[in-house]
C-alpha cells in the first residue's frame, strides 16, 4: 500500500514534480508560491535554482525543456508578468521534454499588489490551465500536466491560489517515474521565432488549443457530478470545495482543465440542469466564454469580482441564508508591522526626521509607508522605485527630487533594480538610490539570492557585490553604511541628496529574523531618566509601548536589542544590557 501524508499544496506541487521525473526546476521567490521550491530542493534528483528574476526562471526552464527534459519553473501571480515574454513566445515554439509553469494567484491580495488572474495572461498567450482543487489533485495534476504539455507540444501553466498553496491535504506517495531524456535536434523551424517561424507556429497554437479544448472533454480532470439537476455549478480549484460544502445536493461540472474550456462537457452539463451558476473567482473566464456560446448562466451579476470566495457567500447569494458576521467584525484588524530590531526602520526614522520622500518598492521595507513612519510614498512593482525617481527627475528636474530618495531592498536590486539604476546612469539621472541590504529575500521568508552566497541548494559560491556592482556601472558616490548609525544615515543621505549626480547608499544590516543570528543585548527603560517625550516611540517598534503615565514600556520577550530606541533618547533614559 503507498504511503499517505498531509502535504501543504506548494509541498504537494514538489511531490508531483518529483513524481513526473522533473529534472530542472528554477524560480523566484514570491508568496504564495515560495514553498513549492523550498519543497523540491528535498529531492536531490531535481536541479533546483533560485533566479534572479522570473523571467529568467522561465528561460531557464525552456532551456531545460528544449534540451530533451522536464522542467518546471514557479511563481507568484505578478511574476508572471515578469516572465511574461518568453512564455508567449515559448507558447508559439512548443516544448521537446514536458514544460509546466506553476502560477500561484492571490485572490483577497493576502501578499500582493493586486488581484490579477493568470487565467487570462493564458488566454492571450494560448496556454492551457489545469486547475486543481486540493493537495491530492496538486500532486496529479502537475504530472498530468507534463503528459498533456509532451503530447500537445505546449507549455501549460498549473493554476494555485493561496488557498490551495498553504492548506493542507492528505496526498498519496508514489514511485518517480523519470522518462527517458530526449535527444536533442536543431530544428530552426521550431525554436527560432524570427516572424517568418513565428507565422507557421501560430498556426499549428491554434490548431493546438482547438484539439485540447474537444479532447478535452475526455480528460479525467474534467467531470460532471449529477444530483439534484434543479441547480448546477460550473466550478474549479477552491471554489469547487465551497460549493460541495454549501450546496452538497447539487449538480457540479468540476473543471480540471479551465483553458481552453472543454465545449461539449459544458453543453451537456448546462442541458441537464434547470439553473445554473458559474462559480469561479476574480474574472469571469469561464462564464464569458460560455456566455458567448449562447448558454444562459448567472454568474458575476450575483457573485464579486473582488476577493476570495467562501462556503459562507454561497450560503449567502444562493441559498438567501442570512449570515451573521458580528464576531468576525469584532476581530481587531492585525495590519502588518516591521520586526522589533527590523535594520529597515532605523532607515526609515532618519527618512523621516529630515522630511526625505521615498520611491519604494516590493518587500517588507514598503510598510514604510504606514504610521508611524509615514516614508515611503509609490510602490508600483519588482525595481520600480529607481525608474519612478529618475521618471520624477526628469519630468519635473533636479531640484524637484533633492527631498527624494528611492529605496530598494538587496533581492529586489538583484532581481530588476540594476536595470533601473543602470537607466539612470546612461541617462544622466542624479537620484539617490538607498539599497536596503539585510542579507536575505526577507518578505517571502528568508530565500538566498545572488548577493548572498549561497544557492537553493545549499552551495556556496561568489557573491555578486553591491558596491562593486554599483561602482562597474560607473556611480562614482557609492557609500557602505550599517543601518543602525544613526548619525552616519543622516550625514550620507545629506551630502547625496545634494548632489547633481546619481548616488547609492547601501545601508548594511541583517535580517533580525535570520536562522544564526544572535542578539545578545535587550533594551530596558531607566524610569527615573525618562522625561516621556516619546521619541523613542516614533518609529513605532511593537516591543515599545506607552505606559498610562507617560512613562514607556519594553516587553523583554520581544526586544532584539538592535539600540535604536536608545539612540533616539536624549536623557540615557534607555540602556543596552547583555541578556
Amino acid at each position: 500500500m503507498a504511503e499517505r501524508k498531509i502535504m501543504l499544496g506548494n509541498e504537494a506541487i514538489a511531490r508531483g514534480a518529483y513524481e513526473a521525473g522533473v529534472k530542472v526546476s528554477a524560480a523566484y521567490p514570491g508568496t504564495p508560491s515560495t514553498e513549492i521550491s523550498e519543497n523540491i530542493v528535498k529531492y536531490p534528483e531535481i536541479y533546483a535554482e533560485w533566479s534572479p528574476n522570473e523571467k529568467v526562471a522561465m528561460e531557464v526552464a525552456i532551456g531545460a525543456s528544449i534540451s530533451g527534459v522536464r522542467a518546471l519553473a514557479s511563481m507568484k501571480h505578478v511574476g508572471v508578468n515578469v516572465a511574461s515574454d518568453p512564455l508567449y513566445t515559448i507558447s508559439y515554439a512548443g516544448v521537446s521534454g514536458g514544460l509546466v509553469l506553476v502560477a500561484a494567484d492571490d485572490p483577497g491580495l493576502y501578499s500582493s499588489q493586486n488581484e490579477q488572474d493568470t487565467r487570462c495572461v493564458a488566454r492571450a498567450a494560448l496556454v492551457p490551465v489545469i486547475e486543481p482543487s486540493d493537495s491530492a489533485e496538486a500532486k496529479e495534476f502537475v504530472k498530468f500536466a507534463f503528459e498533456v504539455s509532451e503530447k500537445y507540444d505546449t507549455p501549460v501553466i498549473v493554476r494555485t491560489t493561496t488557498r490551495l498553496s498553504h492548506s493542507q491535504g492528505v496526498v498519496e506517495l508514489l514511485d518517480r517515474v523519470e522518462p527517458a531524456d530526449k535527444t536533442y535536434e536543431r530544428n530552426p523551424a521550431k525554436y527560432v521565432m524570427m516572424p517568418g517561424n513565428a507565422k507557421g507556429r501560430h498556426v499549428y497554437v491554434e490548431q493546438r488549443m482547438k484539439k485540447l479544448s474537444e479532447d478535452g472533454a475526455s480528460f479525467a480532470i474534467n467531470r460532471a457530478e449529477y444530483r439534484d439537476t434543479s441547480i448546477g455549478f460550473i466550478t474549479s480549484g477552491i471554489p469547487y470545495q465551497y460549493v460541495r460544502e454549501a450546496c452538497p445536493g447539487a449538480s457540479v461540472l468540476k473543471l480540471g482543465m479551465v483553458h481552453p474550456l472543454p465545449k461539449k462537457l459544458i453543453e451537456e452539463f448546462a442541458a441537464k440542469v434547470e439553473k445554473l451558476y458559474i462559480f469561479e473567482e476574480l474574472e469571469p473566464v469561464i462564464e464569458e466564454q460560455v456566455r458567448a456560446w449562447g448558454i444562459d448562466v448567472i454568474g458575476k451579476e450575483v457573485f464579486t469580482v473582488q476577493g476570495e470566495y467562501s462556503a459562507n457567500l454561497l450560503r449567502r447569494v444562493v441559498m438567501g441564508e442570512d449570515m451573521h458576521l458580528a464576531e468576525a467584525e469584532k476581530t481587531p484588524a492585525r495590519p502588518p508591522i516591521l520586526c522589533p530590531g527590523c535594520p529597515h526602520r532605523s532607515v526609515f526614522s532618519v527618512l523621516n526626521k529630515l522630511k526625505i520622500h521615498a520611491a519604494g518598492d516590493i518587500g517588507c521595507y514598503t510598510l514604510g509607508a504606514v504610521a508611524p513612519l509615514h516614508v515611503i510614498d509609490t510602490t508600483v512593482c519588482m525595481g520600480a522605485s529607481i525608474s519612478t525617481l529618475h521618471g520624477m527627475e526628469k519630468a519635473k528636474g533636479k531640484d524637484y527630487i533633492k527631498n527624494w530618495v528611492a529605496v530598494i531592498g538587496d533581492s529586489t536590486f538583484m532581481h530588476t533594480g540594476v536595470n533601473s539604476l543602470m537607466n539612470m546612469v546612461y541617462n544622466q539621472g542624479t537620484g539617490t538610490v538607498l539599497i536596503l541590504d539585510n542579507s536575505t529575500t526577507g518578505m517571502t521568508g528568508h530565500q538566498d539570492h545572488a548577493a548572498t552566497g549561497k544557492t537553493l541548494m545549499g552551495e556556496v559560491v561568489p557573491a555578486i557585490n553591491i558596491y562593486h556592482l554599483c561602482k562597474a556601472m560607473g556611480i562614482a558616490h557609492v557609500q557602505e553604511i550599517d543601518a543602525f548609525d544613526l548619525k552616519e544615515l543622516e550625514r550620507a543621505i545629506k551630502e547625496e541628496t545634494k548632489r547633481d549626480a546619481v548616488s547609492v547608499i547601501i545601508t548594511k544590516a541583517p535580517c533580525v529574523l535570520l536562522k544564526g543570528n544572535v542578539f545578545p543585548n535587550v533594551c530596558r527603560p531607566v524610569p527615573e531618566k525618562c522625561k516621556k517625550c516619546g521619541a523613542c516611540l516614533r518609529p513605532g517598534c511593537p516591543a515599545l509601548t506607552k505606559k498610562a503615565d507617560g512613562a514607556i514600556a519594553i516587553d523583554t520577550t520581544m526586544c532584539n536589542g538592535c539600540g535604536l530606541c536608545q539612540k533616539l533618547c536624549a536623557f540615557d533614559a534607555i540602556a543596552c544590557e547583555k541578556k
